[in-house]
């Protein structure tokens, strides 16, 4: 059985990396609230639509269908892809969770005590506990980063727009009023963090998964 192609795509890799320089910045030089208000209070109608359909490419339901859809391939109908995957998108939600229990931290609506500034709608999830890091954010930047890795060369380039539908969960979870900016990061680097030192380990045991006969 031949083994798939995988590669660090640089296509994903460096706009994450300059993310985590941007948002940095950006966290040292504001406060949570004036992070927050820059995504919440700058809405429409066309935009509250995108962002609730979009905050769902974060949900381990979508995560799980991408991921055995891609089985249907070839390449990937495999023990190496499935374990690899498995290991790569368990492990995010598991760490998350654990942040979550030991930070506790207050969501946005309980925060701001249901400030009437923040823009919720009626059909969106009221969440005030255990808002640090997020796990939708941590869930779409593991699938999109090794999605990225598992690109053949002729379609690396994807990779960037992998990055872009993982920064658009990100970004719906505060405009959506569910996570402050904070969370969002944190959550993006665990995700991708994971991804990517599981795919380290994994290309060294392919030889354990796809032996040669003799």
């Amino acid at each position: 059985m031949k083994k798939p192609y995988t590669s660090y795509n640089l296509y994903f890799l460096v706009p994450f990396l300059l993310w985590l320089v941007v948002g940095g910045i950006m966290l040292l030089m504001y406060d949570k609230q004036t992070l927050f208000t820059m995504v919440n209070t700058h809405y429409s109608s066309f935009t509250d639509v995108v962002m609730s359909a979009a905050t769902q490419m974060g949900e381990a339901s979508f995560i799980t269908i991408v991921l055995l859809l891609l089985l249907s391939l070839s390449s990937l109908r495999n023990w190496w892809y499935f374990t690899t995957a498995l290991i790569a998108n368990v492990l995010p939600t598991v760490f998350t969770q654990l942040l979550k229990h030991w930070a506790d931290a207050p969501r946005p609506l309980k925060y701001f005590n249901d400030a009437a500034w923040i823009h919720i709608l009626p059909t969106w999830q009221r969440l005030t506990e255990h808002s640090f890091p997020s796990g939708h954010t941590c869930g779409a930047f593991g699938m999109y980063c090794l999605l990225s890795c598992l690109l053949k060369p002729a379609y690396k380039y994807v990779g960037i727009i992998f990055f872009c539908l993982a920064m658009l969960v990100a970004y719906s979870r505060i405009y959506l009023a569910a996570h402050f900016f904070a969370d969002v990061y944190v959550g993006s680097i665990v995700g991708t963090a994971v991804s990517i030192v599981t795919l380290w380990l994994m290309r060294k045991a392919q030889p354990y998964f796809f032996r040669t006969q003799p």
